[in-house]
């Protein structure tokens, strides 16, 4: 008797050291692949980063790291002219979208959610039809119509002003998370004397802050890395090229100043990147409470 009560102990030490073990190689592999995942997307950055700060002759070499730090190569650059003025241009254009963007969807996206009326459901499926529809489909009538009818070619007008009339991903993604809010807080709103757009105003949308952050981000960064647009109808008109565009004209000035090159492209991601990891929560929080509810 004793001797089995005895081993009893042994054994289930034993177990659970074994199943500690096994905990512990699981978190390391599972941490591992999360480690070098992270790597796989952060390295590009950091080697746009050291190349940014290396002089002309070592971006040239195979050296990884710098062997002194320049970094008069990030004034150097944006000091070059027109730069600064890429950079307002493209504030203008990210800014001016996203506003426009967000002011001309989220009454839509309401009204799709939440009024009952013949043919929503039509509404909803042409919306979602104009996502499958490429720009570069339409770009040549688009473009005879703003050039030759408004005469605004070498402007970012045609790109900017078409956003005061909603954007179909923006209506999907801000209906499917406005479907999520109980429609018991906006019949109590109403109760109290509010109208629809009051109840929208101040009721819906301080409860769907996740899912307009999540598509002013996408907004932002959209009009931000956009290239298509500005060479169609920018090009001819340097004061009015957008940073995207305009790298591609440093790129090809200074081909051979692969720091330079780096340092205008790690100025011209800075912004995204900050903006990114200060709102991460946010957009990460709308994109997954949007669900898929019809």
């Amino acid at each position: 008797m004793t001797i089995s009560v005895a081993a009893a102990p042994v054994r289930i030490t034993s177990a659970a050291r074994a199943a500690r073990r096994t905990r512990a190689l699981e978190w390391v592999a599972v941490n591992s692949l999360a480690i070098t995942a992270a790597l796989f997307f952060v390295l590009p950055f950091v080697f746009v980063f050291l190349t940014a700060v290396m002089s002309d002759q070592q971006a040239l070499t195979r050296d990884l790291w710098p062997n002194s730090w320049h970094w008069e190569n990030l004034r150097t650059v944006w000091e070059t002219p027109g730069f600064l003025t890429w950079w307002k241009n493209t504030l203008m254009y990210a800014g001016l979208g996203t506003a426009l963007t967000l002011l001309s969807s989220i009454p839509v996206a309401y009204a799709l959610a939440r009024f009952k009326f013949r043919g929503r459901n039509l509404a909803l499926m042409l919306v979602i039809s104009t996502m499958m529809l490429p720009p570069q489909v339409v770009i040549v009538p688009m473009y005879l119509f703003w050039a030759k009818q408004l005469h605004l070619s070498g402007t970012l007008w045609p790109l900017i002003i078409p956003m005061a009339f909603t954007d179909a991903f923006s209506v999907f993604l801000l209906r499917q998370f406005l479907l999520t809010i109980p429609k018991d807080y906006v019949d109590a709103a109403k109760v109290d004397g509010c109208g629809d757009f009051k109840a929208l105003v101040r009721i819906v949308l301080p409860m769907a802050k996740p899912a307009v952050a999540a598509v002013a981000l996408f907004q932002f960064f959209y009009c931000w890395n956009d290239y298509f647009g500005p060479q169609i109808y920018a090009s001819e008109n340097p004061a009015a090229w957008t940073l995207s565009y305009g790298l591609e004209s440093f790129k090809g000035a200074h081909h051979t100043n692969w720091n330079l090159t780096m340092a205008a492209t790690l100025l011209v991601l800075a912004p995204v990147i900050i903006l990114f990891f200060f709102a991460q929560k946010a957009f990460i929080e709308g994109v997954t409470l949007t669900g898929v509810k019809g």
